[in-house]
């Protein structure tokens, strides 16, 4: 009994965190997450070795994670709705009202609208 409760607390189990170990095949440079005895992208044998990437920061880090440093980079000031500019496109109206309405005053030229739905209701 002793050994079956000792068996899952190893070192992955204390971090709490999966494992990110892959596997780089020396050959090609293909990467897997578990070891194989032949690469299953160019088929030489014995080629996998492992590999652990450098660990990533946490979120909560000195640039606030991947989000901070994208809204560092752009440095964009938030605007209201009313003020974005509404580009106002040509459409082509269809003559089916419900149709235009959904589609926002009609068919857009160069777009493509699919239509989808249960069999009988009316495409």
């Amino acid at each position: 009994m002793r050994e079956v409760a000792s068996r899952g607390t190893g070192d992955r189990a204390r971090r709490g965190k999966p494992s990110k170990t892959a596997y780089l095949c020396s050959a090609c440079g293909d990467a897997s997450a578990k070891w194989f005895g032949r690469c299953p992208s160019c088929g030489e044998w014995n080629t996998l070795k492992e590999y652990t990437p450098p660990s990533e920061p946490e979120a909560g880090g000195r640039r606030g994670g991947p989000l901070g440093a994208r809204r560092a980079a752009r440095a964009e000031v938030p605007q209201r709705l009313s003020e974005i500019p509404v580009d106002a496109a040509d459409r082509i109206e269809t003559g089916i009202g419900e149709l235009d309405r959904t589609l926002g005053g009609g068919i857009v030229p160069g777009s493509l609208v699919l239509l989808g739905g249960d069999p009988g209701i009316g495409k």
